[in-house]
């Protein structure tokens, strides 16, 4: 398969930093996927919700919901695969963006889906960002989990 020269929506700066490969194969992966990454999702956004709002575009060949490595609770992300290049393409036009379940969700080209990386990469279990967070949201489960983490010992400590 051809890479063609300039892709018809552009490629983020970001690149996965656990791919198994050289950059260059990540490259060629994501300018011929059909997989994208959605991010900032509620933790109470449904598959069903997903495949119903993604396949505006096109034939949805599966939708990935990512989990919480240790709960295996949904944690605010998925990856959806089309089956043609031309309707992911749709996708990144016009879905990245909008808003689902009172959030503006987040999407980008993904070198395919591997088993594995549908679990969250933080220490507790979910994403990076959400053990971080100071701020309060309820679509993803209050607090930053270092936060609720102090919060908790600090209410431990004033048990004793």
């Amino acid at each position: 398969m051809a890479v063609p020269a300039t892709p018809s929506v552009e490629l983020s700066s970001y690149r996965d930093q656990h791919f198994k490969g050289t950059r260059g194969e990540q490259e060629r992966l994501l300018l011929n996927s059909t997989t994208l990454y959605v991010g900032n999702l509620s933790f109470y956004t449904t598959e069903e919700q997903i495949y119903e709002l993604f396949a505006k575009c096109g034939d949805v060949k599966r939708v990935v919901m990512g989990l919480d490595k240790y709960k295996k609770t949904p944690c605010g992300f998925c990856f959806v695969e089309y089956y043609q290049r031309a309707d992911a393409e749709a996708c990144m036009r016009y879905i990245n963006g909008t808003r689902l379940d009172d959030r503006i969700i987040r999407t980008d080209w993904d070198a395919g889906f591997v088993e594995g990386r549908q679990y969250g990469r933080g220490k507790t279990g979910g994403q990076v960002r959400d053990e971080y967070r100071t701020d309060y949201d309820s679509g993803r489960g209050g607090y930053g989990k270092l936060l609720q983490q102090k919060v908790q010992d600090v209410n431990v400590f004033k048990r004793t």
